[in-house]
């Protein structure tokens, strides 16, 4: 079982592959909570380049909240990570966590259901962007 979901996507510059992840997203009932410039954080402290990579933590307010009746412990693992990167050649990679393959550490029968609902909203999510962008 791979631990995500990713497609590659062509004909869009990196920060309209951010806005259209966001968007995408959005319909999917997630918001972002977070969002983590990987390229700038690694050349303020380390004083490195690194490529075009960014981090959103998603959150689906009624799944996390599901998730923590469920598992009260399970915030370790929240939000839902997606990340957008640039690739060689100017292709856009989109990856987003499979919830499923995470979860799989915490025996909890009644979360596993509630890991499958978003591992399918998240695999939508990339097989709709993967549709309207393909590479």
């Amino acid at each position: 079982m791979s631990y995500y979901h990713s497609t590659i996507l062509s004909n869009l510059t990196f920060e309209q592959a951010v806005y259209k992840t966001t968007e995408a997203l959005k319909k999917e009932g997630f918001g972002v909570l977070s969002e983590i410039d990987i390229k700038a954080t690694l050349k303020k402290k380390l004083d490195v380049d690194f490529h075009n990579y960014k981090i959103l933590g998603a959150c689906n307010p009624n799944f996390a909240y599901k998730a923590l009746l469920t598992e009260d412990k399970i915030g370790t693992m929240l939000p839902c990570n997606v990340i957008i990167q640039e690739k060689e050649g100017g292709f856009i990679e989109v990856s987003a966590v499979d919830p499923m393959a995470s979860m799989q550490a915490v025996i909890n029968l009644d979360l596993m259901e509630i890991a499958n609902e978003v591992s399918e909203k998240l695999k939508r999510l990339i097989d709709d962007l993967h549709r309207s962008f393909l590479a």
